[in-house]
């Protein structure tokens, strides 16, 4: 751990930037350029101190506030289109230590849990989005639930149904089976196929936060976002 904020920035091919936290998973953004990838995330850093309070490591996250670049990663016109994180740095190949797997699974524990409290308070409907559309309430919790067996737990074996993962106990079971796995596969040291764990955890923790923060910004009880 580092008292420093730690970033990876992806460079898009055109006109993309994402920047990632490599020690905060879930705290990831995209700008038009490096400064602005940069600046979009830190003006997540107070949206993001409440995860950090629930995995305990509120103090460490206050502290953590001079950015230090730590790699810059050619990206992908995936990186230009999305506008999300595709291409593993070379930082993220590192197999991890068993407390620092142990920490970052603490922050995506809380990343579901930050996402599962805003999901049961949000309006049902929402407000449009950027481009005037969008899903609903329940629309963005099927998404994210659904989408993380489809696309990100099965890299390490975990394949839960849909039907399961949309009940609250199937849910919880897929949950611990998929922590359970990353735990197994950063102690064998392999690969998620062909991502390491470490990105892995962070696009696990990055998707679910994106769509929390959606919730929280397109809620009609709530002032809109700036």
């Amino acid at each position: 751990m580092s008292d420093r904020l730690r970033v990876i920035l992806e460079l898009g091919r055109k006109r993309r930037v994402v920047a990632g936290a490599m020690d905060w998973p879930g705290l990831d953004r995209w700008g038009t350029s490096e400064a602005d990838a940069i600046a979009r995330l830190s003006s997540y850093l107070p949206r993001y101190a409440g995860v950090a309070e629930r995995a305990s490591l509120g103090s460490a996250f206050a502290r953590a506030r001079e950015v230090e670049v730590v790699e810059r990663v050619p990206g992908s016109s995936s990186t230009d289109f999305w506008g999300i994180a595709h291409v593993p740095s070379q930082i993220e190949h590192d197999a991890l230590s068993a407390a620092d797997l142990e920490r970052r699974l603490d922050l995506l524990r809380a990343c579901w849990a930050w996402f599962d409290d805003i999901a049961a308070r949000v309006s049902p409907e929402l407000r449009p989005g950027a481009r005037g559309g969008g899903r609903s309430r329940d629309q963005v919790i099927r998404h994210v639930y659904v989408n993380e067996p489809d696309q990100w737990s099965r890299k390490v074996g975990v394949r839960t149904e849909r039907d399961v993962v949309l009940t609250p106990d199937g849910l919880a079971m897929h949950r611990q089976g998929f922590l359970d796995a990353i735990r197994a596969y950063n102690a064998e040291g392999k690969l998620a196929r062909t991502w390491p764990i470490q990105f892995l955890v962070r696009r696990t923790a990055h998707h679910v936060m994106d769509h929390a923060w959606e919730l929280e910004d397109r809620d009609l009880g709530s002032p809109s976002a700036p």
